[in-house]
């Protein structure tokens, strides 16, 4: 694996060197434009949206719509004037209760590797936070962009987090969130249904079906390039519940029979879809 930043974790008057690595991936299937009639590639072009005039890259700049249709341009120096100070620094100004941030400001994680020199006290911060309970926030710059951040430890060492400032989670007070207390046998009988289909949390089990079955459509494709495609499933229709209680009770009933007809197991992922030779 390659890092992708190196530098330092910085809290008080202590440094420690460290690397910093992807925690996580996404593998997108890609889909060309192609034209219909002979599947040649479709090529996109900066076209100007007055004239429809296509526009070369030296006339091209960079504007900001203040105002429905009104722009101000900046120019490569403007960006400069707000440019922050790559320091290559994990700079920790804090350190908080991880029970009292909103999981909704982490987004994506990150390893951090200790480097040459760093071990002792890379161990040292991360022993010291698993055992307060703690996290550290800080802010570092990646590939010229400020962020937000913490570093958190985990079983196998300390992870950097980003996060969401504040001001870029939305309210939900505008959501039409129902403020009416349950009934206590309702409450009961759902807290019945949750402990029914508890099981210990196994990551494995978990696949993008969605990706899965859209690579089994593509094999479908290039085994039988010429066959009709299927119908699309029909989504259910919702139903109208009328007596709450009856109705968890029945998820309690299907949640207990399902269990132990089949017990949780790892499902395997089906192969990628091959592409044909050329």
């Amino acid at each position: 694996m390659r890092a992708i930043w190196k530098g330092a974790i910085s809290f008080g008057l202590v440094n420690i060197p460290i690397s910093l690595f992807p925690a996580t991936r996404r593998e997108e299937l890609k889909f060309h434009l192609l034209r219909k009639t002979d599947l040649s590639p479709v090529n996109y072009k900066r076209v100007a949206a007055a004239d429809g005039k296509e526009v070369p890259w030296d006339e091209i700049v960079k504007g900001y719509e203040y105002e429905k249709g009104r722009f101000v341009v900046l120019q490569e120096e403007d960006f400069a004037r707000v440019d922050i100070e790559a320091t290559q620094t994990v700079e920790i100004t804090d350190f908080v209760a991880l029970e009292q941030v909103d999981p909704m400001y982490f987004y994506k994680p990150y390893f951090m590797e200790p480097a040459k020199g760093g071990e002792k006290s890379y161990n040292l911060l991360h022993q010291a936070l698993e055992e307060s309970g703690k996290i550290g926030i800080a802010k570092v710059v990646i590939k010229t962009r400020q962020y937000l951040a913490s570093v958190k430890p985990e079983k196998r060492g300390l992870i950097l987090e980003l996060m969401h400032f504040a001001g870029e989670l939305l309210d939900p007070a505008e959501l039409k969130i129902p403020a009416r207390e349950p009934g206590k046998q309702e409450l009961k009988m759902a807290r019945a249904l949750v402990d029914g289909m508890t099981s210990a949390w196994e990551p494995e089990r978990y696949h993008d079906d969605y990706r899965e079955k859209l690579e089994q459509v593509i094999e479908e494709k290039i085994e039988h390039p010429d066959a009709r495609p299927k119908g699309a499933p029909r989504a259910p229709k919702a139903t109208k519940i009328v007596d709450l209680v009856s109705v968890l009770q029945k998820s309690i009933e299907n949640a207990t029979a399902r269990k132990g007809k089949h017990p949780h197991k790892a499902a395997a992922r089906p192969p990628a879809p091959r592409k044909k030779a050329a």
